[in-house]
């Protein structure tokens, strides 16, 4: 405690910018920054002053790529400001004119695109309707072949119900008008 009070009263004494990190032995952190600035500042002060490398090249690289990405994150949010109208009182008549081609561009692709599914989709059901077509061809086929089967099934049965009839019961009949109109007609 005795040395962060130090450098709070150095802090307002002096009126300096003071920045302290102390690790205790059990792997606590202290820390303590001036009021007017913060850690990253102190450091980023402490490696241009001294020219000690305090980051390595992966950090550097990381440094850079997120001042890029804040860069085009910018100008994205000012095209996006022009696209819906704002701020274009400073443009020039090229710029204006692209700004009128984007949406019209934009939609080109996307009726394309539509018309992509549109026709892949047509082509899906025309196939699926193929299909359907060959697989009713081939149950009509099926079920022809089963109806003949049965119907020859039918047959023999038929056949040998009547084999199986035969020597038990004797076809023979013998007739004998009874009525004289018959007579006549014999």
């Amino acid at each position: 405690n005795g040395i962060m009070k130090k450098a709070k009263e150095i802090n307002v004494l002096c009126d300096a910018q003071v920045s302290l990190v102390i690790f205790a032995s059990s792997g606590k952190m202290h820390e303590y920054c001036s009021p007017s600035t913060n850690l990253i500042d102190m450091l980023d002060r402490y490696h241009k002053a001294s020219g000690k490398r305090l980051w390595d090249a992966k950090h550097e690289n990381l440094s850079n790529e997120i001042d890029r990405i804040k860069k085009e994150n910018d100008s994205m949010q000012i095209e996006l400001r022009h696209l819906k109208g704002e701020d274009i009182t400073s443009l020039q008549y090229k710029e204006l004119m692209n700004i009128e081609d984007g949406p019209e561009n934009g939609l080109t692709k996307v009726r394309d695109k539509q018309m992509e599914l549109f026709k892949m989709k047509q082509r899906n059901g025309e196939m699926l309707e193929e299909e359907n077509q060959q697989l009713g061809y081939v149950l009509h086929q099926q079920e022809m072949t089963a109806m003949n089967g049965n119907m020859r099934e039918f047959e023999n049965g038929f056949h040998q119900k009547v084999r199986d009839f035969q020597p038990q019961m004797p076809f023979s009949f013998r007739v004998q008008p009874m009525q004289p109109n018959l007579h006549e007609r014999i």
